[in-house]
């Protein structure tokens, strides 16, 4: 074996768990996080407005970001038009996502996550996405 092959192992696995649980996502699944994120991640929403920050561990993030989003739809997010990037360490999601808010209008989205990986699981992401719309949502649509 090569130098080599650890670390484009390491890249390969990475790059296909996240790229399965996408795909598992897309088709209804709904265990991505539990699936791709270390329970105690450090989860970055980057930008400015209420609700870019820092979430610490997985519970807080599920709770203080996807929950207070995820209530106000009437159809989860899905994502379409996934494309997948993994060097070593680390993975990009490049995504578009769609929903139907509970007003039935539609949500839509571009994200871009880039997820820093340890055995298997994501310990660190920083995630960039138009917090225009999702602002909306949560400002439009009681809780």
């Amino acid at each position: 074996a090569t130098g080599s092959s650890e670390p484009q192992r390491r890249t390969e696995d990475n790059r296909r768990i996240v790229a399965t649980a996408f795909d598992r996502w897309t088709k209804g699944g709904t265990s991505f996080f539990d699936e791709v994120i270390a329970p105690d991640v450090v989860w970055h929403i980057e930008g400015s407005g209420s609700s870019a920050g820092v979430f610490r561990g997985r519970a807080e993030f599920m709770e203080k970001a996807v929950r207070p989003f995820t209530s106000r739809l009437s159809q989860p997010v899905r994502p379409i038009d996934v494309r997948i990037f993994a060097d070593g360490d680390y993975v990009i999601a490049h995504w578009e996502g769609r929903a139907t808010a509970r007003d039935a209008a539609e949500y839509r989205n571009r994200y871009a996550w880039i997820f820093r990986m340890q055995d298997g699981k994501a310990i660190e992401a920083w995630a960039f996405l138009d917090l225009a719309p999702y602002d909306d949502v949560l400002r439009r649509i009681p809780a």
